[in-house]
């Protein structure tokens, strides 16, 4: 989960003047950081082998 503290840091680095699309990109791909590190934290990762098979099997 994302902090209020890591939220207003990103918004602290935004340029004085951005749009909301930008804001919600940043805040997005903040989240998404959030979720990946929980996942390795929790052990939820593939070797670069499985995630090889997995792109063969998606890409046929």
């Amino acid at each position: 989960m994302v902090t209020r503290e890591k939220v207003l840091e990103a918004v602290k680095n935004m340029p004085q003047e951005f749009s909301i699309d930008d804001l919600m990109d940043k805040l997005l791909l903040l989240n998404k950081i959030e979720i990946g590190l929980d996942q390795s934290k929790n052990g939820e990762t593939f070797t670069a082998e499985e995630a090889k098979k997995m792109i063969k099997e998606w890409s046929k």
